[in-house]
């Protein structure tokens, strides 16, 4: 969350639903790389 900050930098509320849904991609794709991949075998 520090990458993104604290705080929403644009004012109108539509600018602000992109800012937030832009910055959950950018942390589940943050998490997403630092996540260990399994694969079954056998």
């Amino acid at each position: 969350k520090t990458v993104i900050g604290p705080k929403l930098k644009a004012r109108t509320i539509e600018n602000q639903k992109t800012e937030a849904k832009i910055g959950v991609r950018v942390l589940n794709r943050m998490t997403g790389l630092g996540r260990p991949h399994f694969e079954r075998t056998a």
